[in-house]
């Protein structure tokens, strides 16, 4: 983000975020929901999970092959429709293909608690990532300035736009997917109709809840084209709040370790006696470390902006809302529990479609006149109507003893220690920073007290785990 955010314009930024956005909403059609497919089949069945798993990749592989033999002979038509080029759109198929096919690589991974492999493929995906970015964003200009001729410019323009940032993660795409190589060439060819049949059965609900769950949180992006106030180009303007909510990434990245490292223990942990007071202290703990993190970044936005060129640091007001958002994200996710242990996955559709209209609506009348700040709020809103529905259903169909009285003290703390924090701001920096710094501290000792846990006691537990 510190390089595009200074090597591109707000509105080049914003035509890579919508292009992204439509990748983020296929990918969850094209995994057909097969990732929770298989650990729920194969934790049940611990004896058939390679048949399991090589039925998956079979079915996926042709699918993904068909799609992306389609992509190429309708490029120029998809460019046409879409006003992306048509290199780019080829881009973003291979990224698709790639990023689908190696979720479900993962997945067998994460089946197999193999947390180290898993972190290591995962890290060289993400330094790879980083180094093809740098290498094309800082090298290839200037390998194009004396090299004119070069083949390479049929495939990307001589000035840095957002196919550098498409043309960076399929590289990095392909490096992902020869780590597998090994596995891939001990692969057994074993397929099993009837396994498929189970799968489908119990995934597709899941794929057609995921969709309006991702179009939820990708939808404003699209919608930038279509709602976003006249008097700034909506490129400018979705590319602005793209740049600024990218400063959400911490809490991101922990909601998203949080959900892979915990679907397989909930899982496995299914026949567990105790298994709803487990997932109801997961809760309660999951709350009070994301509060934490929101502390740690909503307190200090001129930090944070920094990260930024100086044209995106406008919409950085935004981020103490979608950090929230985030929060109230990973709460969603613990709460799916009750319909995915309980097989109740089509209610799945309803939590999310409430989700999404909620934000369609927010999104629809407010973005023409309050641009950015409006999709935020969309983003927000649309999440606590999620955790209210899907805490309302649990308790009819599976029930799981939720603190809900010590959750809720534990974010209305954290917040209203924020709001105070910006009210009660001093003009120094330095005095800001080390004020802030105490009310973390001091929230962070309310909460050890609230548990009773003593710091040595905490961290004993960690290492034993």
């Amino acid at each position: 983000v510190p390089l595009y955010t200074r090597m591109l314009t707000t509105g080049n930024y914003g035509l890579g975020a919508e292009l992204l956005a439509y990748i983020a909403l296929l990918q969850v059609v094209l995994t057909f929901g097969m990732e929770t497919g298989f650990f729920r089949f194969a934790s049940k069945d611990k004896d058939r999970a390679l048949i399991i798993f090589s039925t998956a990749v079979i079915s996926l592989s042709t699918t993904y092959l068909s799609l992306l033999f389609i992509v190429l002979v309708f490029s120029d038509q998809l460019s046409q429709f879409t006003g992306h080029p048509a290199v780019y759109i080829i881009y973003a198929a291979i990224i698709l293909v790639i990023d689908c096919f190696t979720a479900v690589l993962f997945a067998e991974l994460r089946f197999q608690n193999k947390a180290w492999k898993f972190a290591m493929f995962r890290s060289i995906k993400i330094l790879s990532e980083v180094g093809f970015n740098l290498a094309l964003f800082f090298l290839l200009p200037k390998y194009f300035i004396s090299h004119p001729e070069s083949v390479l410019l049929s495939f990307i323009p001589a000035t840095p736009d957002y196919g550098y940032i498409m043309l960076a993660i399929m590289l990095s795409c392909i490096v992902s997917l020869l780590l597998f190589i090994p596995r891939l060439i001990r692969f057994s060819f074993v397929f099993s109709k009837k396994q498929l049949n189970e799968l489908l059965i119990y995934s597709l609900p899941l794929m057609i809840a995921g969709l309006p769950g991702v179009a939820n949180d990708v939808i404003s992006r699209i919608f930038f084209r279509f709602f976003a106030p006249s008097d700034t180009p909506w490129q400018d303007q979705l590319g602005i709040f793209n740049a600024n909510v990218k400063l959400a990434v911490f809490m991101v990245l922990f909601v998203q370790m949080f959900r892979y490292a915990a679907e397989p223990f909930f899982f496995s942990s299914a026949q567990r006696d105790d298994m709803k007071k487990v997932y109801a202290d997961v809760m309660k703990y999951f709350v009070a470390f994301c509060v934490l993190i929101f502390m740690g970044i909503a307190m200090f936005p001129e930090l944070f902006a920094l990260l930024l060129g100086k044209n995106f640091r406008s919409g950085i007001e935004v981020l103490p809302i979608m950090l929230i958002a985030n929060i109230l994200l990973g709460i969603i996710f613990n709460l799916s529990m009750w319909y995915k242990l309980s097989g109740k996955t089509q209610y799945a559709l309803t939590i999310t479609l409430l989700g999404l209209g909620i934000n369609l609506v927010i999104n629809v009348i407010f973005m023409p006149v309050y641009g950015y700040m409006a999709a935020a709020w969309g983003y927000l809103l649309s999440y606590l109507a999620m955790v209210i529905f899907s805490y309302y259903l649990s308790r009819k169909y599976y029930p799981i003893p939720y603190d809900w009285k010590v959750i809720l003290l534990y974010l209305g703390t954290g917040i209203a220690i924020y709001i105070f924090s910006v009210l009660a701001a001093p003009e120094a920096l330095w005095a800001k920073i080390s004020l802030n710094l105490s009310y973390i501290t001091l929230y962070l000792i309310f909460i050890l007290k609230k548990e009773k846990m003593d710091v040595k006691k905490l961290m004993s537990l960690i290492k034993h785990n």
